[in-house]
């Protein structure tokens, strides 16, 4: 008797450690990374679960129990509960797609919906070949999914909250906050979006919009009387100025070439984003001139009382090969850091709903975390946001005090259309209000450029910038995102606010704008500055300017002061490129000289061992007037194997814009051969550009 309650025991004790409840924990992970949002199910119950941002799950379950792992694009699998309370899981990728899906808000898999129950779900129907493994995260948000399958390797077009975004950004998202998916067939998504939509868009749209876009989608679309010339869908799109490149001038009958410095290099980072995702980058988002002044070559140093040195060098041109090219390279004068200005800063920040990617206010954040470590206790940091109005978040406050600053950036959320003009006008209020004589007073704006309330044409924006230029304030425009990035809008207020313009696709981009090169981004030593050549026609037959389309300036600009011209900054080099037909050659694009009735044009034929005489005049930051710098050009040509490695790399970089804008100036467009003087030319690459750059053009050969 004694043996049988032993026994009785023993199972009674086995049976009670098997049918204990526990808790399960563990992650699941896909090629190892953690997924967020997979659904972890009890079998045969309702009860599940699903992972946190880090992949994480935890589960009441008993020993002998199944668990069941899916993720929306990944083979589903189960595993059974054990003696550990630890089951790690990996899912791997399916070939599944979506013949039908309704979708709605709130939890599947049994839970309760409590998020947004009154909203009707949506349909989707099948109208593109768009995979499972494209829409990746919304496990919990589909509760229907056809058994009927097909395969495709396409990609569609990913929109969220009007925000075009890369299937990365989309695993990430929080499910939870999504209101609706729509999936767009292909033949109408080419009708609003171009061959880009040949493999359909996914329109997504969350708690936190203030866009509409799938109803203003469906509104046009499904219209029948609804021609494709009359659809009008600027949201999803990005705006570039559009210009017409430089052509070749006659120097006999025009001799003078003049125009503004530019430090900007946004157009190089923007394509670098373009082509790394794998877009086509548009023939306006190439400016040449921003793709050189991206990189640093080395100049000699000012010697003398001006703030920046005058380089020049002389070579063949390697995409025209009987053409020649005169490089031009100002080098500024660096500020010591205990001899730099003290320094009034106002952040503006966009927090408008556009703004509310991973790649835009997020980063923004760290960004300008990125600025506010490096001030002093000298220095202030005032906040200003605008999205449906603009506000004063944080008032003037001493850079020692970096955790005020960093908590006031951290509680910024995005939502809310874009009042941009009435942010501008704050931001150059409390400028002028904390005003420093004497020191570095700037706006620092960081926004897409989707201004869509208030002052919002370019016209208006620049009206605006123009006149608060005169404050004595300058300023820095930070874009970032894509989809519905405004790079036309960024670029002219730049232009025309004594500015510099950036964009920030990384915080890679980030630590070096404003962390390695935070003195010659932040700190003019001058403005207003201008350069003005002169060709010797007794060696030049041609010339033109490569790049710097949208900054060139009457002849007669160059003396008046009133004439706003680019800002240089602490330590800056500037670069220009003119490419020359020489005086002899006979080229497909040279021009004759002009004839003139009543004017006889005489050419001085006793100074013929010049190439050119070159004027800069520039304003101290504070000043209002010009002071006149004047140097001469040797006409001494080197073989482009004998020019320095900054020449040849130079001359590649520009041969590569001009590739990408598909001039009809250029010979060869051999992007082999651009590749090869890159390569020779790369030289000591300390911080990885240069490699970079070759990388891109590899990905583009």
């Amino acid at each position: 008797m004694t043996k049988l309650k032993l026994l009785f025991a023993f199972l009674l004790f086995v049976n009670t450690i098997f049918s204990q409840e526990k808790t399960i924990t563990g992650i699941v992970a896909s090629d190892g990374l953690p997924l967020q949002g997979a659904s972890v199910i009890l079998k045969g119950t309702q009860q599940g679960t699903q992972t946190d941002v880090n992949g994480k799950y935890s589960i009441k379950a008993m020993q002998g129990d199944v668990l069941e792992y899916s993720f929306l694009g990944k083979e589903s699998k189960t595993a059974t509960v054990g003696a550990s309370n630890v089951i790690n899981i990996n899912l791997v990728d399916s070939n599944k797609v979506i013949e039908s899906v309704v979708v709605m808000a709130g939890y599947s898999a049994g839970l309760n919906i409590t998020k947004n129950k009154q909203k009707a779900p949506v349909i989707v129907n099948k109208k593109s070949n768009v995979t499972i493994d494209q829409i990746t995260t919304f496990s919990d948000e589909i509760v229907k999914l056809s058994t009927k399958e097909f395969q495709t390797k396409n990609d569609p077009l990913i929109f969220i909250d009007g925000e075009k975004v890369s299937k990365k950004e989309l695993d990430i998202i929080d499910n939870k906050t999504i209101n609706t998916i729509e999936v767009i067939k292909t033949e109408d998504a080419i009708k609003v979006f171009g061959k880009k939509g040949k493999n359909g868009v996914i329109i997504i749209e969350t708690d936190e919009s203030n866009y509409d876009l799938v109803e203003k989608f469906n509104d046009k679309i499904d219209r029948k009387d609804v021609s494709t010339s009359s659809i009008d869908f600027k949201d999803l799109q990005e705006e570039y100025e559009s210009y017409t490149e430089n052509q070749f001038e006659n120097s006999t009958s025009n001799p003078l070439s003049t125009f503004s410095i530019d430090v900007d290099n946004a157009s190089y980072t923007n394509i670098r984003r373009l082509i790394n995702s794998g877009d086509e980058v548009p023939k306006d988002a190439v400016r040449i001139e921003e793709m050189m002044n991206f990189f640093k070559y080395s100049y000699n140093k000012p010697k003398d009382s001006n703030p920046f040195s005058i380089n020049t060098e002389y070579g063949d041109c390697p995409w025209n090969t009987d053409h020649k090219l005169l490089k031009i390279g100002l080098q500024g004068r660096e500020i010591a850091n205990i001899n730099l200005p003290n320094s009034n800063f106002v952040f503006l920040i966009d927090v408008s709903g556009s703004m509310s990617g991973e790649n835009k206010l997020p980063l923004v954040i760290e960004s300008l975390k990125t600025v506010t470590k490096q001030l002093r206790k000298e220095d202030t940091i005032s906040i200003v946001v605008y999205a449906g109005a603009a506000g004063l978040v944080l008032p003037a406050t001493s850079g020692d005090d970096k955790e005020k600053i960093i908590a006031a950036l951290e509680n910024l959320n995005a939502g809310g259309s874009t009042a941009g003009g009435e942010g501008i006008k704050l931001a150059y209020k409390i400028a002028e209000e904390n005003f420093i004589e004497g020191g570095n007073n700037r706006v620092i704006i960081a926004t897409d450029g989707d201004f869509n309330v208030g002052a919002s044409s370019n016209s208006d924006m620049t009206s605006l910038i123009e006149e608060k230029r005169e404050s004595g304030i300058f300023l820095t425009c930070l874009g970032y995102g894509m989809g519905n990035y405004k790079d036309s809008k960024l670029e002219k207020l730049a232009d025309k606010g004594n500015g510099n313009y950036a964009y920030i696709d990384n915080m890679q981009e980030a630590n070096r704008f404003l962390g390695k090169e935070f003195k010659g981004s932040m700190f003019a030593i001058a403005k207003d500055v201008k350069i003005q050549i002169e060709f010797n026609p007794n060696q030049v037959q041609n010339y033109r300017l490569i790049g710097y389309e949208n900054r060139k300036l009457r002849n007669e600009d160059f003396t008046n002061d009133a004439i706003d011209a680019g800002e240089l900054g602490s330590g800056h080099t500037v670069t220009a490129l003119y490419e020359i037909i020489p005086v002899g050659v006979k080229s497909n694009f040279s021009t004759k000289p002009i004839d003139l009735k009543y004017t006889n044009i005489k050419v001085n034929k006793t100074i013929s061992n010049e190439l050119a005489t070159i004027k800069f005049r520039y304003k101290k930051p504070d000043g209002n007037k010009s002071i006149e710098i004047v140097q001469t050009i040797d006409n001494k040509v080197q073989n482009l194997d004998n020019c320095s490695n900054d020449f040849k790399f130079c001359a590649a970089v520009a041969w590569f814009g001009l590739s990408l804008r598909d001039s009809k100036l250029v010979s060869n467009k051999n992007t082999s051969d651009i590749l090869e003087l890159a390569i020779k030319s790369k030289d000591r690459d300390i911080d990885g550009y240069r490699s970079e750059f070759i990388r891109l053009v590899e990905a583009v050969n």
